[in-house]
């Protein structure tokens, strides 16, 4: 049996982190956050607030990962603590809607951005889209190491990007009135209350969106029981100081009140410094960005759907290995062709808009699982979380608060996403009865492979 290719170094995994999470955001989320609390402190906190969950959510997966270096990352997580019927139905979420829909969102901003410089209307932007899935695909699909290469080169690019942004924001920008931390921030905003906290905290989660994908190569990644959890906690300590760094350049440059009236903020912020020429830097930075991002997402989503027909749960042939290249290639094939279909026929607005928030469910499973996986005599993590098991409840309670606000705020749509979720329990039991069960290839002993390599 072909493995998989231990390609995947402390670096490679640390930029995959922050390549994923950093994406287009960051370049508007900040209008939605200053525009919801009223005050300086307040957009601070949020930031900071949603690093810190986001920190929690990735330790909890970093010592999952170090009991299961296996490719799959939640996916395996869920199937080990919980039951492989819910861990099927993350990977069927994932394949249909959720992490295709993110392939296909990110490779449409990246088309956006980069048709400022040639304007190749609707068709041909939606082709470049379509282009990008396709050629960074094809980068993965020749090598884990080509794909690594490809996110930490890009993923330097926008950090180095990013500084630059606030170095020259404070050096050259014009120096607004800047209210102080307990000041209103926008004129008119109200009084800051825990349910506009929590609805700019939402906005500010969504900006770190991805923190878990590294998992889900580990089956690819050196030493994965250091190795990851190093990876989670650095990288994503280094996009919540990018963030709240890029937040004050923001503030340095903009009013606050244009701040969250703004529907690009990071463009008109280099307006404000640069003149008209901002506006083409920043969409080659936010180009490149979401390039990184596109390509971090391309290359873990894969692995989930291999371990998937590895439990016989997805088309046995599915789990193939290229023999040459050490890669999951035609899960690769797969996951490009129908998120080229979702960027082609648009339906992935509808159906990600819809899902995505589902996401959340299973982050609550993983951490109540890894206090479920904590009582059991065969559980044994090279790395185990701090703060436990303070940390897994925050996570979880924060996760279901997450899930209830968009239920409560969008009923029916969100009532449609579940359903579109919970389609998958027919699927699953059609999979277990027949012919995906037949002859499953093996998971392989990882914990072995790594030793003896």
């Amino acid at each position: 049996m072909t493995r998989l290719a231990r390609s995947i170094t402390p670096l490679h995994a640390t930029a995959l982190v922050v390549g994923i999470i950093i994406g287009a955001s960051i370049f508007v989320q900040p209008s939605v956050i200053t525009g919801t609390v009223p005050s300086l402190g307040a957009v601070y906190a949020v930031w900071i607030v949603s690093g810190i969950l986001t920190l929690f959510g990735a330790l909890i997966a970093a010592e999952l990962a170090s009991a299961y270096p296996q490719a799959g990352g939640v996916y395996t997580f869920l199937r080990e603590s919980w039951a492989p019927s819910v861990a099927f139905l993350w990977g069927w979420a994932m394949f249909w809607t959720m992490h295709t829909g993110i392939i296909a969102v990110i490779a449409n901003v990246f088309a956006r951005y980069a048709t400022y410089f040639v304007d190749l209307g609707p068709n041909g932007t939606k082709l470049l889209a379509v282009g990008a899935i396709l050629v960074l695909s094809a980068v993965n699909y020749v090598g884990v190491r080509q794909g690594s290469l490809v996110q930490t080169t890009v993923t330097i690019a926008k950090v180095v990007a990013i500084i630059a942004i606030i170095i020259v924001a404070f050096a050259l920008g014009p120096k607004t009135a800047i209210p102080t931390a307990g000041s209103a921030a926008v004129a008119g905003a109200g009084e800051l209350t825990a349910h506009s906290f929590a609805l700019a905290l939402v906005a500010g989660l969504f900006a770190f969106g991805g923190w878990h994908m590294v998992t889900y190569a580990a089956e690819e990644t050196r030493d994965p029981e250091r190795t990851i959890p190093r990876a989670l906690a650095v990288g994503v300590i280094l996009v919540t100081a990018c963030y709240v760094l890029l937040n004050a350049a923001y503030f340095h440059v903009l009013g606050a009140g244009e701040i969250a009236r703004s529907t690009r903020v990071a463009a008109d912020a280099a307006n404000a410094v640069l003149g008209h020429g901002g506006a083409a830097i920043t969409s080659a930075i936010v180009a490149v960005s979401t390039f990184g991002a596109l390509n971090g997402v391309i290359l873990a989503g894969p692995r989930v759907y291999l371990s998937m027909a590895r439990d016989g749960l997805l088309f046995r042939w599915a789990a193939g290995v290229h023999e040459r290249f050490q890669t999951p290639y035609r899960a690769i094939a797969l996951q490009a062709i129908w998120a080229s279909i979702l960027v082609a026929t648009g339906s992935y607005r509808v159906l990600f808009t819809r899902v995505v928030y589902t996401e959340w469910i299973f982050f609550a499973l993983m951490a109540i699982g890894l206090m479920r996986l904590r009582r059991r005599t065969d559980y044994a993590p090279a790395y185990r979380v701090w703060g436990y098991p303070l940390v897994p409840i925050i996570f979880a309670l924060s996760s279901l608060y997450i899930v209830a606000n968009q239920i409560l705020s969008e009923p029916k749509e969100s009532l449609i996403g579940l359903a579109l979720v919970a389609i998958g329990l027919p699927v699953y039991w059609i999979a277990t009865h027949f012919s995906f069960r037949s002859a499953p290839s093996p998971t392989p002993d990882v914990k072995r492979i790594a030793n003896n390599e």
